[in-house]
């Protein structure tokens, strides 16, 4: 089973695909999936992270297989035969999860994805992004980029890459970011203070960001409080490439540079977020290639 990304641009919506580990719904980003395979077999890997059950070679390429069950303290499924491969593309790493069934793909709205609140979920160890209720059945939208970075840090966002920038003067220039993740956000925000950017404003969404946007703009200042916006495309109420298609659609707004900053920055979300007049797009990890848009865009020490 092949997936396509289907939906039309900036129109806030995601397809969602159900799937089951034990007797709970989870589900995953179409927008992440490449295909869906039937269980096979893996070569384990010596001394790797217990949740990795080793590798497989499709066509000749070499993919990862995650199993959920164990991240998610889960037994291991009574039946290996009638088990599914979800394998995905997110921050340019090809992973594939190893779930119990796939049940199908849903179209939702990003305005009726729950986020789950501080009793649920913490910065540091949830892995849950959201809940949708559907016919009765709560599904939980799982964080596969947190997932995958628990198990690897390496393929995280590389703070690194800000210690190889060397010293920087301090630049108050007013930067508005929206990113869901609580984590992302300070490691991002903190990245950028690193390098001199010491103005930044956080929003949880592109809702908050936008209805800021509109706000600054009814009171004339806009152009002055706002030089550049930093968007993730996965989040709740309003997704990245809903806020870009409203910011560069206002006659006002849209000389403001806009970044879109996201694990699904692949060839087809790409042409997507050309399409709405993003002015740049990168991968989530490359937090130093992040930087130095921001410094071509905002003309850093010129």
């Amino acid at each position: 089973m092949e997936t396509n990304i289907l939906l039309e641009n900036g129109t806030n919506e995601l397809e969602v695909l159900e799937f089951t580990v034990g007797n709970n719904n989870y589900g995953i980003n179409v927008a992440k999936v490449k295909e869906i395979l039937t269980s096979q077999p893996v070569t384990p890997i010596p001394n790797a992270n217990p949740s990795i059950e080793g590798i497989f070679m499709p066509r000749d390429m070499m993919i990862t297989v995650i199993n959920l069950a164990r991240v998610l303290s889960y037994p291991d499924s009574e039946d290996f035969t009638k088990d599914m491969f979800i394998v995905t593309n997110f921050n340019t790493l090809n992973v594939a999860f190893h779930v119990h069934k796939v049940v199908g793909i849903h179209r939702v709205s990003w305005a009726d994805i729950i986020t789950p609140d501080q009793t649920i979920s913490s910065a540091e160890s949830s892995v849950a992004t959201g809940i949708i209720k559907l016919d009765g059945r709560i599904i939980v939208i799982l964080d596969f980029e947190k997932i995958v970075s628990d198990i690897s840090p390496e393929t995280g966002l590389k703070v690194s890459d800000i210690k190889a920038l060397g010293e920087r003067t301090r630049n108050d220039t007013p930067i508005f970011i929206s990113e869901d993740s609580t984590l992302l956000m300070k490691l991002i925000k903190d990245s950028l203070a690193n390098s001199g950017y010491t103005n930044v404003s956080a929003f949880p969404n592109g809702k908050e960001l936008w209805e800021e946007l509109v706000r600054l703009k009814e009171e004339g200042t806009v152009l002055d409080k706002v030089k550049c916006i930093i968007t993730d495309i996965e989040m709740p109420l309003m997704d990245g490439h809903r806020l870009t298609k409203l910011v560069k659609s206002d006659d006002v707004l849209k000389s403001i540079p806009l970044i879109i900053f996201s694990s699904l920055v692949n060839e087809e979300m790409r042409r997507k977020g050309e399409q709405l007049g993003a002015d740049i797009q990168l991968s989530k990890p490359e937090i130093g290639k992040l930087v130095n848009e921001i410094d071509k865009l905002l003309h850093y020490n010129e």
